[in-house]
């Protein structure tokens, strides 16, 4: 099955979805949608509890969910519940939330999304646009962002090429070269900024979204040369490439007498940067 991993907005609330495109389905982590619905931070114990309704009731919907591996808190791929569409439409009639029918809704547009960004896949580009800009980030660090995930593809194929599994090998190179470039690892980084189930990159600083693309280049173009065959010699490429960034960093940081890495995200540097511009008016007036 060719899977798709993404993160899905719903009121500004993050839903974990697969697309699987052999079936032409989303599939989306069933205790994402039960929090975005209910509120509730205990929504593993309310689906558990849930479960063990619809089972009492003699409903056959529990026992066909399947499983998938998502993305969890931790950044770790761990196999969660999931639900197809229909499926959703199923079981969100058995929360009684005032959210189920806007996310009916939403989950109706979410599947006409797909096919067109299939059909033109400049409709996804855009569509994720100007989710940046209902977030409140600049056009620019959007333009970066955008950069980013082109230069990630160009990574992790380069590592299906070279045989290494997705999953827990991905996220241990991608620890390396995030180490080797900022001195964390993406656990470390994550806490540093005070992260939990958000995207790191799109809490990164535009400085820091480029030398985190710049060590990412780096290490495809030096695998594409070396043709490692092993995953110990992908993890040692992954740590020269992020070297390579790492390195960038400390000169940039030696000139400027500022640290790279920040505890802001890029919403709030941007912020802080309208202030600056305000008070030079200010200051001129």
């Amino acid at each position: 099955m060719t899977k798709e991993t993404s993160i899905r907005l719903f009121e500004q609330k993050q839903v974990r979805s697969v697309w699987d495109s052999e079936k032409e389905a989303w599939y989306f982590s069933i205790i994402d949608v039960i929090e975005v619905l209910t509120g509730t931070d205990r929504s593993r114990k309310y689906w558990s509890d849930l479960k063990s309704k619809l089972k009492n009731e003699g409903s056959e919907l529990s026992d066909k969910i399947g499983q998938l591996k998502m993305a969890a808190g931790d950044g770790k791929m761990r196999l969660t519940d999931v639900a197809d569409t229909e499926q959703l439409f199923r079981l969100i009639q058995s929360i009684p939330s005032p959210k189920v029918e806007p996310f009916k809704l939403w989950l109706a547009r979410m599947g006409r999304e797909r096919i067109d960004e299939i059909e033109d896949p400049e409709i996804g580009i855009d569509r994720l646009m100007e989710t940046f800009l209902r977030k409140g980030y600049s056009k620019d660090w959007i333009n970066q962002r955008l950069k980013s995930i082109e230069v990630r593809k160009e990574l992790t194929d380069e590592w299906e090429n070279r045989g290494v599994q997705k999953g827990q090998e991905y996220a241990i190179l991608t620890d390396e070269i995030t180490k080797a470039w900022s001195g964390f690892t993406t656990k470390e980084y994550k806490g540093f900024k005070d992260l939990k189930k958000e995207n790191l990159r799109d809490h990164m600083s535009n400085l820091e979204l480029v030398l985190n693309m710049l060590a990412e280049a780096s290490t495809t173009e030096i695998s594409k040369e070396k043709n490692p065959t092993t995953f110990k010699d992908s993890r040692k490429i992954a740590r020269q490439g992020g070297t390579i960034a790492g390195n960038t960093r400390k000169e940039i940081e030696e000139k400027t007498g500022k640290k790279v890495v920040t505890k802001e995200n890029a919403r709030q540097l941007e912020q802080k940067k309208v202030r600056k511009i305000r008070s030079g008016f200010e200051e001129e007036d």
